[in-house]
């Protein structure tokens, strides 16, 4: 049991090493380049991640169980409900008085994070206790996107705060919720889990990340008005999810 929460455990921590690229000596005029650079390739990553592999594997099995409409009406109902979720938590954080759209943007990735994190701790712990080598080509495939992942919760809150323990703190906090999974699934879960309700699970996560991606993220990468390095990190986004599909 030991090797399927520990595949996990290291998939989830690398999302840390994300986290790194607060350490960059980056010179203060540069600052808008570097937060559009990672912004957009963070976003790539997240909405490449769902449209490319959480999104069609999930719904065609949930095509061969419900069939096409029930289908499609979960998939509609997943970014719905990103919607008004995002929405709401960003109104739930203005309130309570986080305004600075960095800092904000950086927790809103945290929390919406998290939610990716634990159904993926859950597969890959599933996937390893039935066929170790199998949990580990899966582990290193998730270890791929957690990386930028763990960017865009740490540059937001880095250069909102200009705190690197904060930032680091947070991915860190993110990453940890893949080993929960690992460990919720071993401890209660196991028996019944099942490839439905990850699937849809995985579903509703992706609403979360495409929704975070346009709704947040976007906008905020637009503001610096850095278009070419807009244009660079997304596509650099886009080749690392379509490295990660060809590899895995």
């Amino acid at each position: 049991m030991l090797g399927p929460i520990l595949v996990s455990l290291i998939a989830g921590l690398s999302t840390v090493i994300g986290s790194l690229v607060i350490f960059f000596q980056i010179k203060e005029k540069q600052y808008n380049k570097f937060i559009t650079l990672c912004l957009s390739f963070s976003m790539a990553i997240m909405m490449g991640i769902s449209i490319f592999d959480l999104i069609p594997e999930s719904f065609f099995y949930c095509i061969n169980k419900f069939g096409i409409t029930k289908s499609i009406t979960i998939l509609l109902f997943s970014f719905f409900a990103s919607y008004i979720i995002i929405s709401s938590l960003s109104k739930l954080m203005e309130k309570e008085g986080i305004k600075e759209d960095l800092y904000k943007l950086g927790l809103l990735n945290m929390l919406i994070l998290i939610l990716h994190n634990l159904p993926e701790g859950i597969a890959t712990f599933l996937s390893s206790y039935q066929n170790m080598s199998l949990g580990i080509k899966l582990g290193f495939a998730i270890m791929l996107h957690n990386i930028p992942e763990g960017i865009s919760i740490a540059v937001p809150i880095y250069y909102a705060t200009k705190n690197k323990k904060k930032a680091i703190k947070a991915t860190l906090i993110s990453g940890m919720a893949e080993p929960l999974g690992a460990i919720l699934a071993f401890v209660f879960l196991k028996k019944y889990i099942s490839v439905m309700m990850i699937s849809i699970t995985l579903i509703i996560v992706a609403g979360l990340m495409i929704t975070l991606s346009i709704q947040e993220l976007l906008p905020k990468a637009l503001t610096y008005k850095e278009n070419k390095l807009l244009y660079l990190g997304f596509i650099s986004g886009v080749g690392v999810v379509l490295l990660n599909i060809l590899l895995f």
